[in-house]
């Protein structure tokens, strides 16, 4: 993200040499392809053909904040001369209605007391509203009391003068004290990866601060932006999936003190499940990552974005260690944040791995009973109390503890057995001779 501003080389955001190349190969295999959100984190979205334009003036502070600064400075120098202009016109009517403007002797008696002293033409009088809109005074012209409208006047300029003082000022301090300027030292790296961690193909990028000050209460959030179309046929160009982000406490928060590595197991119920190696290349997706928090020192909002396509998407690989211990401290070495090094992983997806493992979704049952999935992810499709069936019918594969113990209860002794065979005979023969000493 910051490579663009020319703070960071792009050396410090670029994976190696090999990457690149690969990543250009794939880019022409395939034709380029409009992104939802840029890699500066704007959206790529164009608006057209917005019949109510008036709405946006109904929102006129807010509409002067989201302009560009030249437009900005230009309503600014605008709003300034055509005050001074209208108010100028109003006092020359003035000292014109009044007969001020009038010529009169220097050596003759003294005419009447003026309005506005030393208005004589419409320059003056803009002079004059100059002064008195900015408060300048510089003691030459002055309103008398002869003219009660002109005390009027002079009121209702000071209050529009100020009214667009504050204004302005406000929209200017608005557009320097934006968000998305902190979220200029928040840098994500160029690609993302995907790489096996603790035995699952796990989707990863990284993320950093350049700054010392802290984002309070930081949360990351993924989606994934695909063209699916539903069961009745219905096209739906950009449809967003929510990414669960691996964290052990089932929240989206992190502590962003140093450079961390955000990552996403593809599991069952990932939008990601079904991704293999192959199909990396031809999916057209589109994963977006929102990073939310409060700034430290100003205590405003702020919202950082990045997207990755499937050609920013490195399959195989992991991020190299950037953070050494020195002298007691903790180091960042940041010419490495998007260096990514290879790693041996299997090209399937992590659907494809779960059915070679035993892990299916309705399929025929094997002879022989694997691991279920309830198992290995707790809360997650565990097995039910008293036995189920599976979608298809078939018997759902027993726990492991229930296999444990069926080679236990095959090797009781037969004396039990018999000992309860007998128990069942006695208690058979004293039902007969209670029927007989019943029946006597």
């Amino acid at each position: 993200m910051l490579a663009r501003k020319g703070l960071l080389p792009d050396g410090f955001l670029l994976t190696r040499l090999a990457e690149d190349q690969n990543q250009r190969n794939r880019s022409h295999c395939r034709a380029q392809k409009a992104r939802f959100i840029t890699k500066t984190g704007s959206c790529n979205v164009a608006h057209k053909n917005i019949m109510e334009q008036g709405r946006f003036l109904q929102d006129v502070f807010t509409t002067m904040v989201d302009l560009k600064w030249q437009h900005s400075f230009l309503i600014f120098t605008s709003a300034f001369l055509c005050s001074w202009m209208l108010f100028a016109m109003i006092w020359w009517l003035l000292a014109f209605a009044h007969g001020d403007l009038e010529p009169r002797d220097p050596d003759g008696e003294p005419g009447p007391v003026p309005c506005v002293t030393a208005i004589h033409s419409f320059t003056s009088a803009f002079l004059f509203s100059i002064e008195v809109q900015v408060t300048i005074g510089f003691g030459g012209r002055m309103v008398t009391e002869e003219c009660p409208l002109a005390i009027t006047v002079l009121i209702i300029q000071n209050i529009l003068g100020l009214i667009i003082n504050a204004v302005m000022l406000g929209c200017v301090f608005m557009k320097t004290a934006q968000a998305n300027r902190r979220a200029e030292t928040l840098i994500f790296s160029r690609n993302a990866v995907i790489a096996s961690r603790n035995g699952r193909p796990t989707f990863m990028f990284r993320v950093g601060d350049l700054r010392k000050s802290m984002i309070i209460s930081a949360t990351v959030q993924l989606q994934v932006i695909r063209r699916t179309v539903t069961a009745e046929g219905e096209v739906i160009p950009v449809c967003q999936l929510d990414i669960q982000v691996e964290n052990p406490l089932r929240s989206n928060g992190i502590f962003l003190v140093s450079p961390l590595i955000i990552s996403h197991t593809m599991e069952r119920g990932s939008p990601l499940y079904e991704l293999s190696s192959q199909s990396l290349a031809s999916e057209d997706l589109e994963i977006l990552v929102i990073l939310e928090g409060v700034v430290e020192t100003t205590g405003i909002t702020m919202q950082a974005r990045t997207s990755y396509t499937p050609e920013e998407i490195l399959w195989g690989r992991r991020f190299v260690s950037i953070m050494t211990e020195e002298d007691g401290r903790y180091c960042v070495d940041y010419s490495k944040f998007g260096n990514t090094v290879p790693v041996k992983m299997s090209s399937l997806s992590a659907k494809e791995l779960d059915q070679t493992r035993g892990v299916r979704e309705g399929g025929p049952s094997d002879p022989v009973n694997l691991q279920g999935w309830g198992l290995v992810r707790a809360g997650r499709g565990g097995f039910r109390r008293g036995g189920g069936r599976a979608c298809d019918g078939s018997s759902a594969p027993e726990p492991w503890y229930t296999q444990s113990e069926q080679p236990q209860r095959g090797a009781e002794p037969t004396g039990q057995k018999n000992k309860k065979v007998r128990l069942e005979v006695i208690g058979r023969r004293i039902e007969d001779g209670e029927l007989g000493e019943t029946s006597e």
